[in-house]
């Protein structure tokens, strides 16, 4: 593309079909919502389908909305969802790995119990969609792929190793994904969010203290709202991320400026 050629048309997601896992809850509603309003079409794969929110949020920005109830931390789910998605809306052009898990305990009782499920969904599953999506991809000319990351993919993660493990598991994935597939028309890229006011971090908002040495490190001085995360949704399911290849978007407000 030539300077000439530039045109907000770049960000037009019109025509594209896209996955989001867990996208029906929390940030990946703000994801799903966010692709649609550009003109995706949305395929939400999630172990519970939602209150019917995100499907009318979807539809009233005129975007399509498929819903398939898949627990993709299951071996072989995966690619059955990313099946399940050409099949409905034709394509995949875009996939946001998003779904997630959480799971706390201090670190003397952190067990394989507790470790062996967030690999599974949290990077496992990650990577068996980006495999089956991006194969789809590469054949098919090109394609987005976005991978949900976290603060915690450079900061420890205390009471959950797991969550730190699998977010910095996640970048270097994307970065060796990058390597394989940027020449193919794919571009791979993660957004880190920062501390957001969503389920996850409900109590940790309600207990004062806490919350505020959170804001204390954030210049922006507030808490992330998930629509905070939507601009740099697009930009990097679109055109005009084209030649931006393996990065991570930190989307936290300044945190880790301080």
């Amino acid at each position: 593309m030539k300077i000439e050629e530039f045109s907000t048309d770049l960000f037009s997601l019109k025509g594209r079909a896209a996955i989001v896992t867990g996208g029906n809850t929390g940030l990946g509603r703000a994801f799903s919502v966010a692709l649609a309003a550009a003109g995706a079409d949305v395929f939400v794969a999630a172990l519970a389908e939602d209150d019917g929110t995100t499907r009318r949020l979807v539809e009233e920005r005129g975007g399509r909305y498929e819903f398939m109830t898949a627990d993709i931390s299951q071996r072989g789910i995966p690619a059955q969802v990313v099946a399940e998605c050409v099949d409905r809306l034709g394509s995949i052009d875009i996939l946001v790995n998003s779904a997630g898990i959480c799971l706390l305990a201090d670190v003397e009782d952190f067990n394989r119990e507790l470790w062996d499920p967030m690999l599974a969904v949290n990077l496992t599953a990650a990577f068996e969609l980006a495999h089956e999506a991006g194969v789809r991809m590469s054949a098919g000319g090109g394609g987005k792929i976005i991978n949900i990351a976290s603060l915690f993919s450079f900061l420890g993660g205390r009471s959950s190793p797991a969550y730190a493990a699998t977010k910095a598991g996640m970048v270097g994935f994307t970065k060796a994904y990058c390597d394989e597939l940027a020449g193919r028309g794919v571009q791979v890229n993660a957004i880190a969010p920062g501390y957001f006011a969503t389920a996850i971090t409900e109590a940790t908002r309600a207990d004062d203290d806490a919350s505020r040495r959170v804001l204390e490190h954030i210049p922006a001085d507030r808490w992330g709202d998930p629509a905070d995360l939507m601009g740099a949704t697009v930009f990097l399911a679109s055109r005009a991320s084209d030649y931006v290849n393996g990065h991570v978007l930190v989307v936290d407000g300044g945190y880790l400026v301080r």
